[in-house]
This record gives structure tokens, C-alpha cells and sequence, in this order.
């Protein structure tokens, strides 16, 4: 942990600091109504949100209790929780606190960090430009991050000096000529290798352990050659068809089908935005979702082998449509979800029921919302990539539900463990048989279905995934010994260019599986030992002639 003693710092970054986001900081009890009222003031004569209301006080209390939603109860809890910590600590290990915790950019955690990264000095000798220019990267440290676009730094840090000349802190002439004494580090790219999976695992960290006040050493379950060869994949495609198929971001996550992260990535590029779309972004997984359709089905009674009506279908005015535009009659469920069929999926879906389509989604490890229409069947609601992964890990392993972890062991400066992972999982949510019955429908997918480019020189099961209107494309499957889930779309939710999930998506995960597993020992996936059971109409037939 990065401890660092205010009063160490000089007086130029302290001052910028509270300038730009707290300035009656030494005058309010945690929470400052004068400082609220002059936000909205300055918001509304900006017509936009130029100053936020939040004291440094209730930054700290949501970074150390709360999440990021912007809900009334939340702002409640943020302020009980900053007039607490005012009564429990000092004005200065608040700031402390602050200094050391908030985000800056590319991976940098606190100010020293900073300092280190964008100017290769420490916070001690940082100059009055400097400092205002990391006080400017407070309100949006991606968008103002100097090395990745040093002209809106400028510009931002501008209006920091120009605000700490407001609150009387330095004079016109100094807010004027700070940029004289202007260096910045000559480091042109910062090595953004894993920082998607290492500040995952910060936040595990932080809910693992709280407050950390020593120097740890967390031993995690990253496989760097895996993380190295995730990101350049998936950035050489957007870069690639970014232009062309209008693919403007992507994301990875791989795991084994135990829950161990392997490789996370949350974008195609670290330095140009930070934000994690494998555990950060709720998508809409389209197809991705079905298999959790049929698994309920199997449980219901359902076979592979029976034979279920493609055709149109009206659900009170809801007329549910194949993405191919056409209907192929009688088909059989394997079938059907191997080609992505939607009015099988729908009527398998009203069958069965909503209610067990969720138990079973539930069961497998998605928490995301989920509602009881059977739009549910087409994927119409919001899933994280890590969480769909995860789940798929179920079919991967036979059948027990995975909690995905990237945390092995943490350990203390001076050797002694303070936190070891046990346990293996919420253990098994579908029998051998129906985890068998799974993959070999999966297997389908890329044999002979929609996942065709994803093929192996091995047993891989998978399901591609299209939302409406092209606007997410999704490939998540699995060999024996890798579970990959990859989404492309737009962080806006604008349309792609006809990109399925099994385009783009099929082909970074087949460039990604394809050499992990070279040279090693070609596994099965899970299966049935017994003989293919027998399907509806064969026990139908079988039950009336005493067979």
C-alpha cells in the first residue's frame, strides 16, 4: 500500500487539490451545503455539470463503503458515512486517505503513483504546473491523462490554475507562467499489460481485506503469455474492423472451468480508456443466453432429439422472428440451438417456463436482473461478459457452478499469509448426464451451426450470441481446459456493420484457444457414458405398445 504522509507534499498540490474538489474542506463537518448550492449554481449557469457537490469527505466514504451508483439512498449512506468519519479522524489522514486512494489514470492509485507515472518523479518534487495538472485528472482521469492526450491535459490544467488563483492560493502572474517550469516524463506508452486484471484484483483486495496499512505481495491466477496473447488479439481486430464493421470496443475473459481468471480484458486499449467491460459493462447476450433455455428444457423432460415446430409464432401481438428470415418446419432442439433458432428457443422457453429459466441462470452464477417474459429466451436482458463466462464454466466441469477468483493467497511484507483461498465452488447445479447432454449440443454450435470459424483440432462446445440491431456480438465456449467468453460492440450501443457473434468474436476466440492449447493433450469435454437416451416420441410410442 502506498502511504503517504500529506504534510511531505508541497503546498501547490495540496492547494490544487482542494481548488478543484473541496474547497471549504478545512471548514465543513463532512458534508457542505454552501459548497453543494455553489455546484448547481455553477452547473446551471454552464448548462452542464462543471463542479461536482461531493465533499473530499464523501469521496473517501464512497470509495471506502460504497458503490458507484447514482441513486438518492446511496447519496444518504455517502453522507452518514462522511459525518462519521469526520468525528473518527483527523482532517489530515482524511486527506490522506484520499490522496492515496483516488484513481488518476492509467493504473495509477493515488497521487505518488501518479507523480511517478506521468512525470518519473516523486509527488515530493512535483512543480505548481504539475500539480494543477494532476488535480485536473481527478474529474476524469482518462479524458485528461497526459500521455494519451496531452493537448486536453493542457487544457484542463489551465482552468486548475486558474481556479486555485480563484481561491486566492496563488497569483494571476504565477497561474500565468506555471507552465515555464513545465517536464514530463519521457516515457511516450505506459506498459499497460493486465492493468484491466490488476485493477480487478485491487478491488478484490480491497473487499477482501478493507483498509490495507502495510506492503502486501498477492499471489494471483493470471497466466501473463495468456493476458499478453488476449490483448494484442483482440486489439488487432478492432483495430482492423473498427473502420470497416464499425467494431469500436471489445472484451475477453478466460478462465478455467474451475472460476481462475487467466486473462481479462477489459477493452482494446488500456491508455485510452480504463473502463472494464468485462466486469463493468451490462450487454444484452442475445443467443449467448439460450443455452440456459435449453438446460431448463432438459430439466423439464426435454431431450436433444425432440422434435419441436420452427414457424411463425405470435405471442399476444409478439412476433418473435428467426434472425435468417426464414422457418425451417420440424426440427429437432439440438438442432435448433445449434443454428440459433428463435422460435424454437421461444416456444421451448414457454414450455418450460420463465420462472425455471431463471432458477437455472440463477443457479449457474448470473446475478444480473432478470425478468419473467420470454423474451428472456432471445437474451433480451443485460448480462457482464465475466459473469456469462463464468456460468458456462458449469457445462465445462460437468456440471458444478463456478465462482470466478483471481486471488490465490495474499501475504504479508514480511512473509506471513494473510488470506488464502479455499473452496472450489456453490457446487453442482445439473446432474453428469444433463452436463453431458449440454456439450454435446454445444459441440454442434461450431461442428455444424453457427460457430463454424471457432474450430479446433479438439472437442470445443460454444454459442455465438447477435443483439438486435448488431449492436453487441458475443462467442463464449469451452475445450476441457479453457473457458473464453469475447463480446464486440460500442460503448455508445450504436449499431455494427452485420458483425454476428459468429464473425469477428469466433474468430479472436478460435486466435486465442488455437495456440493455448498447442502441444498439449487433447482432453473430452464431460459426456455421457450410457447410451443416447431415447426421445419424447420414442417413449410416447414405447409407453403405448408396453415396450
Amino acid at each position: 500500500a502506498n502511504i503517504f504522509d500529506p504534510e511531505n507534499l508541497p503546498d501547490s498540490l495540496i492547494s490544487a487539490i482542494l481548488s478543484v474538489e473541496d474547497r471549504r474542506f478545512y471548514n465543513h463537518k463532512g458534508f457542505d451545503p454552501r459548497g453543494l448550492l455553489r455546484a448547481v449554481y455553477v452547473n446551471f449557469k454552464a448548462g452542464g455539470v462543471v463542479q461536482g457537490g461531493s465533499t473530499i469527505t464523501q469521496q473517501v466514504a464512497k470509495n471506502l463503503f460504497l458503490s458507484s451508483e447514482r441513486t438518492f439512498s446511496r447519496k444518504i449512506r455517502e453522507v452518514l458515512l462522511a459525518l462519521w468519519l469526520e468525528n473518527r479522524f483527523s482532517k489530515e489522514e482524511i486527506l490522506e486517505l484520499y490522496l492515496n486512494r483516488v484513481y488518476m489514470g492509467s493504473g495509477a492509485y493515488g497521487v505518488e503513483a501518479a507523480s511517478q507515472i506521468y512525470f518519473g518523479i516523486s509527488a515530493i518534487n512535483l512543480s505548481l504546473y504539475q500539480s494543477a495538472m494532476i488535480a485536473g485528472l481527478m474529474k476524469a482521469p482518462s479524458r485528461y491523462n497526459p500521455i494519451t492526450d496531452s493537448n486536453a491535459a493542457k487544457s484542463r490544467t489551465a482552468v486548475v490554475l486558474n481556479m486555485m488563483f480563484d481561491a486566492g492560493y496563488i497569483s494571476k502572474k504565477q497561474a500565468q507562467n506555471a507552465d515555464l517550469d513545465f517536464t514530463i516524463s519521457s516515457q511516450k506508452e505506459i506498459d499497460s499489460q493486465g492493468r484491466y486484471f490488476s485493477d480487478w484484483i485491487l478491488s478484490m483486495t480491497d473487499n477482501i481485506l478493507g483498509e490495507i496499512n502495510e506492503d502486501i505481495v498477492v499471489n494471483t491466477t493470471l497466466d501473463y503469455e495468456i493476458q499478453s496473447l488476449a490483448e494484442n488479439t483482440l486489439s488487432s481486430y478492432i483495430k482492423k474492423y473498427s473502420d470497416l464493421f464499425n467494431t469500436g470496443q471489445g472484451a475477453i475473459v478466460l478462465l478455467s472451468p474451475l472460476g481462475a481468471v487467466k486473462a481479462m480484458v477489459g477493452g482494446y486499449d488500456y491508455n485510452v480508456s480504463q473502463f472494464n467491460r468485462a466486469v463493468q459493462a451490462l450487454r444484452q447476450p442475445g443467443s449467448a443466453f439460450k443455452p440456459f433455455v435449453y438446460l431448463a428444457a432438459l430439466q423439464s423432460g426435454f431431450l436433444p432429439s425432440d422434435i419441436i415446430e420452427d414457424a411463425p409464432i405470435n405471442i399476444d401481438g409478439w412476433r418473435p422472428k428467426n434472425f435468417s428470415g426464414t422457418y425451417e418446419g420440424l426440427i429437432s432442439i439440438e438442432e435448433a440451438l445449434a443454428r440459433s433458432i428463435n422460435t424454437v428457443a421461444v416456444r421451448v422457453a414457454r414450455e418450460t417456463g420463465p420462472s425455471k429459466i431463471i432458477k437455472v441462470a440463477r443457479s449457474a452464477g448470473l446475478t444480473t436482473p432478470l425478468s419473467g417474459d420470454l423474451g428472456l429466451a432471445l437474451g433480451t436482458y443485460e448480462v457482464t461478459l465475466l459473469e456469462l463466462t463464468t456460468a458456462y464454466a458449469s457445462f465445462a466441469n460437468g456440471g458444478i457452478a463456478a465462482v470466478p477468483y483471481g486471488i490465490k493467497s495474499i501475504k504479508g511484507n514480511d512473509g506471513r499469509i494473510i488470506y488464502e483461498r479455499s473452496g472450489s465452488g456453490l457446487g453442482r447445479v445439473m446432474t453428469k448426464d444433463h452436463a453431458g447432454l449440454m456439450n454435446s449440443m454445444l459441440e454442434k454450435t461450431i461442428i455444424e451451426g453457427t460457430g463454424k470459424l471457432a474450430k479446433l483440432d479438439r472437442p470445443v462446445a460454444a454459442k455465438t450470441g447477435t443483439s438486435q440491431g448488431f449492436r453487441d456480438a458475443w462467442f463464449v465456449g469451452y475445450s476441457a481446459d479453457y473457458v473464453m467468453g469475447v463480446w464486440v460492440g460500442n460503448d455508445n450501443g450504436s449499431r455494427m456493420k452485420n458483425v454476428t457473434g459468429g464473425s469477428i468474436p469466433a474468430e479472436i476466440w478460435r486466435d486465442v484457444m488455437k495456440p493455448i492449447h498447442n502441444n498439449s493433450t487433447v482432453r473430452m469435454l464431460p459426456s455421457l457414458e450410457e447410451k443416447k437416451p431415447k426421445n419424447r416420441i420414442q417413449r410416447f410410442w414405447e409407453s403405448i405398445v408396453g415396450q
